[in-house]
């Protein structure tokens, strides 16, 4: 049984119709323009142009998180990881578990889209800007896409598990984190 997260659901049967490539911002839903915002706030101190949000992206990337819940229970696997993408996108994964209570109940926890793109930026303490590496053991990955300079446009979406998990994506185009070379 496929369930998309209320707040990031996208009527996939419009992916053929034609869609501007970039929704203006007034036609987001709040959720939306909360990770697009979360993202643009980290962004902004570096001095980066904000990323302008994709429908298309969007679109690609709910196809992803309902494939994740669906039939790879809820692991975070990068699309590439499992097959040949359509197109070269980066992509940022996050997963929560289902809150569970002592007496054996699960309630989905409350995620927030300010939550997730913080959890990603918070990887900028182990980015060494000088070395332009992660830190040794530690990732980094997330923060330097979200911050790559070339990178214009963000497209993300959620999906919930069937044990009330939850599995979030965001794709980025054009895609960053090309080895040997900086973010910004």
């Amino acid at each position: 049984m496929q369930r998309s997260l209320v707040f990031f659901t996208l009527s996939l049967s419009c992916s053929a119709c034609a869609v501007a490539p970039s929704a203006p911002i007034r036609s987001l839903t709040i959720n939306q323009r909360m990770i697009l915002a979360a993202h643009n706030e980290v962004r902004a101190p570096l001095g980066l142009p904000s990323f302008t949000w994709s429908a298309r992206l969007a679109d690609y990337a709910q196809v992803w998180a309902s494939t994740l819940a669906t039939h790879y229970d809820c692991s975070m696997q990068h699309r590439s990881e499992v097959g040949r993408e359509e197109w070269q996108v980066g992509e940022n994964l996050f997963w929560a578990g289902a809150r569970r209570w002592t007496d054996g109940r699960r309630e989905l926890e409350p995620i927030s889209p300010r939550r997730v793109v913080a959890l990603w930026a918070g990887e900028v303490s182990d980015y060494d800007y000088a070395a332009n590496q992660c830190r040794l053991g530690a990732q980094c990955g997330h923060y330097t896409q979200i911050v790559w300079r070339d990178t214009q446009e963000l497209g993300c979406a959620a999906a919930l598990c069937g044990d009330l998990g939850q599995i979030w994506v965001c794709n980025y185009s054009p895609a960053g984190n090309w080895l040997g070379q900086r973010p910004y």
